[in-house]
């Protein structure tokens, strides 16, 4: 039986939200997607982007994979679906941002600083997750360890920007990104307390969207600044 939860869930876009933007699904299929955002997330449940950033179709183009990770380019012929994912967004749809987005408690992340037994005898989590490796040496060339409070969070962070120096592999993208024509961004979302975190270009902080008092922070950050 199809799954109940996805059964109801279209029962609800069919009656409620699909009228409201009919017009939009009638546009986009007929004239195609021009997304201006591709959105590198993580496949985890807790962390769907369109719900936290309030999304509608045709806006984002979106890449999820196992701790939001962007491999090197690695032109040799075997199957890269994120890479060829992110070559289509890039090259065919020209979308002018790319957002690379963590979040808090990642289980591919921790499976990559702390270790993890394999899932199956093919490992490819084990093997996926490998690419952290470079994140984890700059962590412990700066001091750090996975004994330290909050080591999991600055591995997530650091990621984040490994993720980014990855992207700059791409020759493509490293060509639209010195002409200015694309831009490259890093953010961590807090699963418990519903919190942006935008990195600095400049410093490489995560730095929080909205203050308490409720002003934006960062959000600046998220236009016109490329991958530091």
């Amino acid at each position: 039986m199809f799954p109940q939860v996805l059964t109801d869930g279209y029962r609800s876009f069919l009656g409620e939200r699909l009228p409201n933007e009919r017009r939009k699904y009638e546009m986009l299929g007929k004239e195609g997607q021009e997304p201006e955002v591709l959105l590198i997330g993580c496949c985890d449940s807790r962390v769907a982007p369109e719900v936290i950033f309030n999304t509608g179709p045709g806006q984002i183009f979106t890449i999820r994979n196992v701790a939001n990770i962007v491999p090197p380019s690695q032109p040799d012929g075997a199957y890269h679906g994120t890479s060829s994912a992110i070559e289509f967004a890039v090259q065919a749809l020209k979308v002018k941002h790319i957002v690379v987005l963590g979040h808090a408690t990642c289980g591919g992340i921790k499976a990559a600083g702390f270790g993890a037994e394999p899932l199956s005898s093919g490992n490819f989590i084990g093997s996926w997750v490998s690419l952290v490796e470079p994140a984890t040496k700059k962590l412990a060339e700066a001091g750090d360890s996975k004994d330290k409070e909050g080591y999991l969070t600055r591995l997530e962070y650091t990621m984040i920007g490994q993720s980014l120096e990855n992207l700059m592999t791409f020759d493509f993208i490293r060509e639209a990104v010195e002409a200015g024509k694309l831009h490259l961004h890093g953010a961590h979302f807090g699963i418990e307390t519903g919190e942006l975190r935008i990195r600095n270009p400049n410093t490489g902080e995560f730095e929080s969207v909205v203050s308490r008092d409720g002003q934006s922070l960062a959000a600046s950050a998220l236009i016109g600044c490329t991958a530091a």
